[in-house]
């Protein structure tokens, strides 16, 4: 939506019926209809009911044809499952939605969220970063999310493994917030459906797909957006030059956010990206301190809630991103039972997970082995004549004082 078609700022109403809510699912689930043209026809025709009407004739102006919006029953069973699961939809215009995402152009028109509502109305701070996460990454991630946790931040991330993981872990006890590329009910990746459950106590699951969905990659850039627009500051650490931390840096930059940077050794891929903003002007910090005095100063006077600028000039519509089925998680993702294997397969098995797994933890920064046996949770005895190994093979370096790096 360009600038000079913004003539308001005031948010819309939010639905307050059964069947006002049926109408807001029904136009933002329709095809060819994301947050910009939801905005854009509310805007026009006055109310959402009046732009489901509206609908039809403006995608066949636009050379759609045989268009149809959402079913009324689509809708109806989306709201059933979030009823049976606990979950509760956020409109914009609601108090309980975030003041600072509702400032964002592309705002989400509805969030459905589970757990601890009074978390969306304290100060955020997000941290992002790699999945495949060094030790040091993660005892980084860890040690910001706890200290800015304890400072009475919510710590925003996306549920993903590696830092993401890690942050919510450290900050769970004191509010975290997780926001999901698929439906609000389905943890993705499943190895953190427990932590997804445990984090709901102080905190919530957040998104804006439709209850069911298994994401897709194109949703994790719609939910990267979410991430920085809730939070006064984003964290990156660990990324790399071409990665989803870093399109989330340039979201928040677009949003007026801060973005603070965890520098690293410069012959780490996975720390070019961070190296890159603060060689570009972001702040480097070293402690969640560094973090804190990197956010703007706030406001004299409590910002009035603003929601996205609607449109009012008439234009086609348009074809934004289109949405996703209302699906299950199928068989296709399902763990399959594992394969009947021999105890030598097995134990070959354990020790290419385990090289995996050291190599991902190591860096060119050096390491304690100490701390990589506590960060990998195995035996002494199992990591040790691995590391012998790999060291054999030059792929791991030791030096002076019981350290270790990987190789370049």
């Amino acid at each position: 939506m360009s600038e000079d078609t913004h003539p308001s700022t005031h948010p819309p109403l939010p639905p307050t019926t059964e069947d006002d809510r049926i109408s807001w699912l029904r136009l933002l689930r329709s095809r060819r209809v994301g947050p910009s043209t939801f905005y854009r026809l509310l805007a026009e025709n006055g109310s959402v009911s009046a732009a489901l009407e509206a609908l039809p004739e403006l995608a066949r102006a636009s050379g759609a044809k045989d268009y149809s919006p959402c079913p009324a029953g689509v809708a109806e069973a989306e709201l059933a499952t979030a009823r049976a699961t606990g979950a509760r939809m956020i409109t914009l215009g609601d108090d309980t939605y975030p003041r600072l995402l509702a400032e964002t152009a592309d705002a989400p028109p509805l969030l459905w969220a589970m757990g601890d509502l009074s978390a969306l109305s304290r100060p955020m701070i997000a941290l992002v970063g790699a999945r495949n996460a060094s030790s040091l990454g993660l005892r980084m991630a860890r040690a910001l999310a706890k200290e800015l946790a304890e400072a009475g931040y919510i710590v925003v991330s996306g549920l993903a493994r590696g830092i993401d993981t890690a942050a919510h872990t450290a900050a769970c006890e004191n509010g975290t917030i997780a926001v999901l590329a698929s439906g609000v009910d389905v943890i993705y990746p499943a190895e953190n459906a427990r932590l997804a459950d445990d984090l709901l106590a102080h905190g919530l699951r957040l998104s804006e797909q439709p209850m069911g969905l298994v994401p897709q990659a194109r949703h994790f850039p719609a939910r990267n957006r979410i991430i920085s627009g809730l939070a006064q500051a984003v964290v990156v650490i660990e990324a790399a030059a071409k990665s989803g931390s870093l399109i989330t840096a340039r979201t928040a930059l677009d949003q007026g956010r801060e973005v603070v940077a965890v520098p690293g050794h410069p012959f780490d891929a996975r720390a070019s990206g961070c190296n890159m903003l603060i060689r570009d002007g972001a702040t480097l910090v070293r402690n969640a301190a560094d973090v804190i005095e990197a956010l703007p100063a706030a406001p004299t006077e409590p910002a009035e809630t603003a929601a996205p600028e609607l449109p009012v000039s008439p234009q086609p519509l348009q074809p934004d991103a289109p949405q996703p089925e209302l699906t299950r998680p199928d068989t296709a993702h399902a763990v399959p039972p594992p394969d009947k294997r021999s105890l030598r397969d097995t134990a070959k098995l354990h020790s290419e997970i385990l090289h995996r797994d050291i190599l991902q933890r190591l860096g060119p920064t050096p390491l304690a082995e100490d701390q990589l046996i506590r960060d990998l949770s195995a035996p002494a005895a199992a990591v040790a004549p691995v590391l012998t190994e790999l060291e054999l093979d030059g792929r791991v370096i030791r030096h002076p004082g019981g350290l270790l790096s990987r190789s370049a």
